[in-house]
């Protein structure tokens, strides 16, 4: 396929994911009256999601490593709007929850394949460009999910909410299988064991964070994560390739906790400590979602002349000083200032460390990558909102996440470091010897 045409469906699809989540938050109250459903059942909407999601991206990417991230997308998106369909029809709230999983898996393989399908596309050098702008789509569906949510909500219900994506997901999925274009598959093994043993570590672990429930599903990960190192070290062909670069990803993993905890703080700051209502709340964060936008899509440049290295320690310290400017903050302009702050920051890791991660993995591992970096993303909220929840009331959760900022900016500082003029992350471009 033309890598435009990869582009237009990387940046859909991953627009299609984000928007599911965003405004389905606003329509969890209507279907717990609707359905007559208790507050753990409408949890478990999210949760059953997010734990499907999250155990199983790192598989996908690994099958689109194999079989073609074309061909995973289209499965993917395919099965997404049929299940997106088939929640909107539910019966009842068991129904919901039920399709709400399916909606995960297939949802963990599309993600990791919007990534490689990019990866696969474009050269090293022109992935900035790409990746800058599925962040900014990413940023501006989380801006207008909440609204979009509401609209649908207040006017059709909530089923409106799952029929939104129900036609462009079909759409999409069935141009992607139907191109008959030859699709570059790597001869990679499947690590069967290794990726049931990573979906135990990571099912276990975020249904832990989403439920705050620390027995026994902590212990049952650790076990697993434990054994999941043992094999990986000692098989021929693991899931987990050595080759994709840890500290980008654990910088995504502390900037999207300490993204997700802060706003989790600032709702309860704003509406409780100020007594704001939810779209006053909502128009103090606004600066978060345009600076984000406009940071993810000046990133590409600050990548080519400082890399990413550079510039994702400097985005870090940023988003760290946005987090204490909010944690003084109680007129308009200082929250709106913070937020400014916070979104610069987060769009601008959000792209850097995402190149990094891919830019840096070999083009036969871009769909592990792929659903690496999306786990990340998945557990850092969850993380985030873990953290900070038995904190509440105390002076110290803000502050505490701005020491996680800085703890991924110490992350940011370990990238390696490559030449920034060939679009790699790292110091100064590299100067041809003399002969």
């Amino acid at each position: 396929m033309k890598p435009r045409l990869v582009l237009v469906g990387s940046v859909t699809g991953a627009v299609i994911v984000a928007l599911d989540g965003t405004v389905l938050t606003i329509a969890q109250p209507t279907l717990h009256k609707d359905l007559d459903a208790s507050f753990a059942q409408v949890q478990w909407t999210s949760t059953g999601y997010l734990v499907a999601v999250a155990s199983l991206l790192v598989f996908a990417g690994r099958l689109g490593d194999r079989y073609g991230h074309r061909r995973l997308f289209g499965i993917g998106m395919l099965g997404f709007g049929a299940a997106s369909a088939g929640i909107g029809l539910a019966p009842g709230i068991g129904w919901v929850i039920g399709l709400r999983v399916v909606q995960g898996v297939f949802g963990a393989l599309l993600q990791p394949a919007t990534l490689g399908m990019l990866r696969a596309a474009y050269p090293a050098d022109r992935l900035r460009g790409p990746i800058a702008l599925r962040t900014a789509a990413i940023g501006v569906s989380a801006a207008v999910g909440p609204l979009v949510g509401g609209v649908l909500v207040a006017g059709a219900g909530w089923r409106a909410v799952f029929f939104l994506n129900v036609g462009p997901a079909l759409v999409l999925g069935a141009l992607a299988l139907a191109v008959r274009e030859p699709e570059r598959a790597g001869r990679v093994r499947l690590d069967l064991p290794g990726a049931v043993l990573l979906a135990v570590t990571l099912g276990c672990l975020v249904h832990a964070l989403a439920t705050a429930r620390w027995w026994p599903g902590p212990a049952v990960a650790a076990v697993a994560g434990a054994v999941l190192v043992r094999h990986e070290r000692r098989t021929a062909s693991p899931l987990i390739q050595r080759a994709v670069p840890g500290a980008p990803l654990g910088v995504l993993v502390t900037a999207s906790a300490a993204l997700s905890g802060t706003l989790f703080v600032a709702t309860y700051v704003l509406q409780d400590r100020l007594g704001l209502d939810p779209l006053q709340s909502a128009l103090r964060c606004l600066p978060l979602a345009v600076l984000m936008v406009a940071a993810a899509a000046l990133c590409p440049m600050a990548l080519r002349r400082a890399g990413a290295r550079r510039t994702t320690v400097a985005a870090m310290v940023v988003f760290a000083a946005g987090i204490l400017v909010l944690s003084r903050a109680s007129g308009t302009l200082a929250l709106g200032a913070g937020a400014a702050l916070l979104g610069a920051g987060f769009g601008t890791v959000m792209v850097a460390a995402t190149h990094a991660v891919i830019h840096q993995s070999p083009v036969e591992s871009a769909g592990v990558a792929g659903g690496l970096q999306q786990t990340a993303m998945n557990v850092g909220p969850a993380l985030g909102v873990a953290v900070v929840t038995p904190l509440m009331g105390q002076a110290v959760p803000l502050t505490l996440l701005a020491l996680l900022a800085v703890a991924g900016a110490v992350l940011a500082g370990r990238f390696r470091a490559t030449p920034s003029g060939q679009g790699q992350p790292g110091g100064r471009p590299a100067v041809p010897a003399r002969r």
